[in-house]
């Protein structure tokens, strides 16, 4: 049995943590923390957790965390890096949901993110939490930068193309939904439901600030640079991330000519002994309500009329697979607990 923390207990990623961990078997969450309502019961402001959550939200300080093994961020960019050097120090693991330590180029991180970095030395610590590509460092670490919620359905969308060679690199597109729970639990006009509402709209088109980090892991796949242009939308559902993903097939490679059979038979090897990957039969078209609430992420590829783009359509629940469930996916893979351990969720439907 481990001790958890989690540091940011009110926004949507952290009452999903609260929700998958009070089932997990293996950890006892003891510290909670939330500035705005320290001294609130947690199962006051969220009843859903009334019977498995018996935790009073506290101040989140050193102090109080150090009675921890692992403490998860699900706080705004920004915070973590200011606590993680002292809990690490103390031989805490800490898993990040933030930005705060996924871009290994600190520069980058400064120009994407608007503030300078507190800690630059621990960026070459942190590993990247994508199980399916660095499953063997995620055991072996210390500090998790868990991936951002398109970053994870793109990447798990492109990678088995992408390392086999298979598509031309230096023109990528993807082209991403979000439901409006990306945006976080804050009182924002643009996301509000009589806004959302009826209307779908893309933004972030110059460049998002997933775009480096998407790149950085596609650049890892390749062992070059690529070329990607990536356009979010904003969809008027509350979860779930669909990318659909653009490649251009290398004409030849190795005198052999790639079917859609070939490259079906390619992503199921890929992610065959995958839990939370699953390739669908050939024709199939991916929904997000198929993956809602789960740690799923469902991938279906096309070539259309027979020609030489391949489209890839993958998608994940943005609060689970792209945050939370990942998250503790990253855990297990830490404390030795099997990897599903907690995260067998049936997704919710309808």
């Amino acid at each position: 049995m481990i001790r958890v923390g989690i540091v940011g207990g009110t926004g949507y990623t952290g009452v999903e943590l609260l929700r998958i961990l009070a089932l997990h078997g293996e950890v006892e969450v003891v510290v909670v923390t939330s500035r705005t309502d320290a001294g609130l019961r947690v199962d006051a402001l969220y009843p859903s957790l009334r019977g498995y959550i018996d935790v009073v939200f506290s101040v989140p300080d050193s102090e109080t965390l150090s009675q921890c093994d692992v403490v998860f961020f699900a706080t705004p960019n920004g915070t973590a890096m200011l606590m993680a050097e002292q809990l690490l120090a103390q031989g805490i693991k800490v898993i990040d949901l933030s930005a705060d330590f996924r871009l290994k180029d600190a520069q980058g991180w400064c120009h994407w993110y608007g503030m300078e970095h507190a800690c630059p030395d621990l960026i070459a610590e942190a590993v990247y939490g994508l199980p399916e590509v660095n499953r063997n460092a995620i055991k072996k670490a210390q500090l998790i930068a868990c991936p951002g919620c398109y970053p994870t359905a793109v990447q798990l969308g492109f990678l088995p193309l992408i390392e086999n060679g298979l598509i031309d690199t230096k023109h990528l597109i993807a082209d991403v939904k979000s439901g409006v729970s990306g945006a976080g639990r804050k009182a924002e006009l643009s996301t509000l439901m009589s806004e959302t509402g009826e209307s779908f709209k893309a933004y972030a088109v110059n460049g998002h600030r997933h775009l480096p980090e998407i790149k950085q892991g596609l650049e890892i796949a390749a062992g070059e640079s690529v070329g990607l242009t990536f356009v979010p939308h904003l969809t008027p559902m509350i979860r779930g991330i669909h990318a659909t993903l653009y490649g251009q097939l290398i004409v030849q490679r190795e005198a052999k000519q790639f079917s859609l059979d070939d490259i079906q038979v390619l992503y199921e090897q890929r992610y065959i002994h995958e839990e939370f990957v699953d390739v669908l039969p050939q024709g199939s078209h991916p929904d997000t309500r198929n993956v809602r609430g789960s740690n799923n992420c469902q991938i279906s590829i096309f070539q259309p009329q027979g020609q030489q783009t391949i489209v890839v359509l993958s998608v994940i629940d943005n609060l689970v697979k792209g945050a939370a469930g990942q998250a503790i996916q990253n855990m297990n893979l830490m404390f030795g607990f099997k990897e599903e351990l907690g995260l067998k969720i049936i997704a919710l439907y309808p």
